[in-house]
Formats: C-alpha cells, structure tokens, sequence
C-alpha cells in the first residue's frame, strides 16, 4: 500500500506542482511561552496576492495558538484598520471572546497607533514576530502554506473561484 501511495503522488501533476518544501531553517529561536487556554492566545496574518474572487483577494488568517484552531476571513483590498477591527469583532471576539495576547507580524494594520492603542486600552498584549525573519511565528507561517496548498488544489483549474 505504501509504494501504491508513493507511486500515485509522484505521478500525480497537482501533487508535484503544489508541493512546498520544508526545509529547517538555521539558528535557535526563543520559543513562546506554553499556553493555558483556548482562545486566550493567538495570532494574526494576512495572505495576500490572491486572484480577485467575489471581490476578495486577501484572506485574513486568526489562528488560536493552543488548539491550532484556525479562521480564514476573505477580505478585500484596500482595507483599513477599521475594516480588519470590524472583521476581528464579527468572526473572532463574539465567537471567543477577547484573547489575552495577540502575536502578528509588523504589517501596517498591526503597527499602526489606532490599532496599538485599542488593545493596550482592552488590556490585550500585542506581540510582535522579528521583522525580516517570518519564522519567528512559525506556526502562522505554516498555517499560511497549508491555506496555500490548499487553494491550489482545490482550484487549479479555476483559480478565481477559491471564494465560493
């Protein structure tokens, strides 16, 4: 069975053309501390570059860091802090609730002082990954590869429809 499984995902065009690599990168990181509970921590992203689908081509990504339980927004660009704020409130906080911290990377969304300023008033502590170096949030990072495979395997044929 392992060489017929073998066999079909090295003959299989989508399986080849989609597969990413996952190589280790160098150095040590200084890992997160350990998490308690869900929904209490988690992270934000944006996967951007998509083709135009229903008018979205950003998928905002919100992934809890304890249950690995993901949430993927479509939004579109231009968007604006109070956008992203609108969409967090609707799909992240009446769901769960307000998370005690949130891990992003530098985006101008994240670093902007609206932003900055609102979750210091709510009590939630922003953490920001190393700018230049993404694998500072590797968990996000890896959440976003899998979106990505995803979506090309799922429309490879039609790659404007991956918002339906």
């Amino acid at each position: 069975m392992k060489r017929d499984i073998e066999k079909f995902i090295q003959e299989s065009p989508i399986c080849q053309r989609v597969k990413g690599e996952h190589c280790h990168y160098p150095g040590l990181l200084d890992p997160l501390p350990i998490l308690d509970m869900a929904w209490r921590h988690i992270s934000m992203d944006f996967v951007e570059g998509l083709p135009r689908s229903q008018g979205n081509n950003v998928i905002l990504v919100v992934v809890d860091r304890f249950t690995k339980y993901s949430h993927f927004i479509a939004l579109s660009h231009p968007f604006s802090v109070h956008n992203i704020l609108q969409a967090f409130i609707d799909n992240i906080f009446k769901l769960h609730g307000l998370p005690v911290s949130i891990v992003t990377n530098r985006d101008t969304i994240f670093t902007s002082n609206f932003w900055q300023a609102l979750f210091k008033s709510l009590g939630v502590k922003l953490n920001m990954s190393t700018a230049h170096h993404p694998p500072s949030d590797g968990q996000m990072e890896r959440v976003n590869q899998c979106l990505e495979a995803y979506l090309r395997c799922m429309t490879f044929n039609e790659p404007k429809k991956w918002y339906s």
